[in-house]
């Protein structure tokens, strides 16, 4: 112990409590670096407990020599260039999902920095981790279809584990910024810029010489002022098209549909299509691919047989042709007013306003029930959650890819680790990479109190169990209190 007195306060004298501990200091000069270096030396990593299972996972599967078999057409046969591998590819984009990073240079920069991803990739001691460049001509050079094996590859783990039944089916969509401004966008018939357009009207309306702040002050005022997608265009990224994001900004961007198994959460199905396209437009294409993907996991299954969506995918033509291929319709109704079935001329009913007469009240009929209203229900906590899974946490709300394919490509890849997740939070009771950190000697406790917590209802209502200000009803305590 020592005593310390203060100047500023003469007679005041403080007891300090001294540590054994000494202050490092920084050196004066530092020494290089040795030129041999054991590895017993080097620094070690107890490895991250969510990343370990996951590659025992993928391991126990088989994935790397699956992608390995996949992607041999597109490396040189014999002899070549050091490349990426596959398997370390697919897990730097798995990477990219789970640690919440959108670009392919905050990935190589992740895993570079991180010593437990590098265990995750397999990475040696010496080996320098992959660079953002090799990861994205790698990306280039495996095509689209490739992607989507993978994706069907980890769903039939996730039928094999039960969770793909594929009878019921909720599709919705979103908007992706896009990687390009909508400063840079040029008109489709003259090729000018934004604001050599505007320049050009500002000058015409009498304004001589205007400058950025005359420009912008021009723009408000003026009336009729709409850009459409039929007359500007992007150089950078044609496929981006104009579109109202969801917190109402106007940017280029593109759809992302998903069609997810309303039994189990599962994603069956990724497209990615024009922003500029209405819902009723990009059904058709997502609910194909999601059967074809259920009629792929589940060979001997009844395929899907309901479909559940919002009131934006509500028509006449999309209720008619569910219809038509035996699928079930819950789609919600907008408030359209009173229908006139009749010819105006005739007085009769058409053939094709009878059969929409009767896809739309079948449609009603269901929604109204109180299944139907369950379903939708489940559609806004079930489907919306992707979205806040793959675009929100997952960090893909911005693109920084240019082209469908390309967009696809890391769109099918997000999906893949989304669904990855679900299958160890079904094993493990966790999902995430912070859950099992955390979890310690706790980690298998989820799987027990899951089930507790489903019984909780039944022998609440069978004991009389009811909550009040002051005691539990029911409860010994306030069974020996009364």
């Amino acid at each position: 112990m020592a005593i310390v007195a203060d100047p500023a306060w003469p007679g005041v004298v403080e007891f300090r409590t001294l540590s054994g501990m000494a202050m490092g200091k920084r050196p004066a000069a530092r020494q290089g670096s040795p030129l041999w270096v054991t590895t017993a030396d080097l620094p070690t990593n107890a490895g991250h407990p969510f990343f370990e299972r996951l590659n025992r996972v993928l391991e126990d599967a088989g994935f790397d020599a699956f992608v390995e078999s996949l992607c041999a057409v597109f490396y040189a046969a014999r002899m070549g260039r050091p490349s990426l591998r596959p398997g370390r590819d697919f897990r730097m984009l798995l990477i990219g999902y789970f640690e919440g990073l959108s670009s392919e240079r905050g990935i190589a920069w992740r895993v570079a920095d991180s010593l437990s991803l590098r265990s995750f990739l397999d990475l040696d001691l010496t080996e320098a981790a992959p660079d953002h460049s090799t990861l994205s001509r790698t990306r280039r050079r495996i095509d689209v279809e490739t992607h989507e094996a993978v994706f069907t590859w980890v769903l039939e783990r996730l039928s094999a584990a039960g969770l793909v039944r594929g009878k019921t089916v909720g599709i919705d969509a979103t908007t992706l910024e896009a990687n390009a401004a909508m400063r840079s966008i040029k008109r489709r018939d003259t090729g000018e810029s934004h604001e050599a357009f505007i320049r050009r009207l500002a000058e015409a309306s009498g304004v001589e010489t205007p400058t950025r702040a005359d420009l912008a002050r021009f723009d408000r005022s003026r009336k009729n002022k709409k850009t459409s997608n039929k007359e500007w265009k992007s150089p950078q990224d044609p496929d981006a098209k104009i579109a109202k994001m969801k917190d109402g900004r106007t940017h280029l961007a593109h759809k992302a549909e998903h069609g997810v198994d309303m039994d189990t959460g599962a994603i069956v199905a990724v497209t990615v299509q024009d922003a500029s396209d209405g819902d009723t437009a990009t059904l058709p294409e997502t609910l194909i691919m999601a059967a074809e993907q259920v009629e792929a996991v589940q060979p001997d299954g009844a395929g899907v047989e309901e479909l559940v969506a919002d009131k934006g995918y509500h028509s006449d033509a999309t209720l008619v042709g569910l219809g038509e291929v035996g699928v079930r319709s819950h789609v919600s109704e907008p408030e359209r007013g009173r229908r006139c079935w009749q010819d105006k001329r005739t007085g009769e009913k058409p053939p094709e306003k009878a059969a929409a007469q009767k896809a739309l009240y079948g449609n009603r009929r269901r929604v109204r029930g109180r299944r139907g209203r369950r379903l939708q229900r489940r559609r806004g906590e079930v489907v919306e959650r992707t979205f806040a899974h793959m675009y929100e946490t997952g960090g893909l709300r911005r693109v920084w890819v240019r082209g469908h394919d390309n967009v696809r490509k890391r769109v099918l890849i997000q999906a893949t680790a989304r669904n990855i997740g679900l299958l160890l939070r079904s094993q493990n009771g966790v999902g995430t990479p912070e859950s099992p950190a955390g979890a310690g000697c706790f980690g298998d406790l989820p799987p027990v109190i899951g089930p507790l917590i489903d019984r909780w209802g039944p022998l609440r209502r069978l004991w009389g169990f009811k909550w009040t200000p002051t005691a539990l009803v029911g409860s010994i305590a306030y069974c020996q209190a009364a």
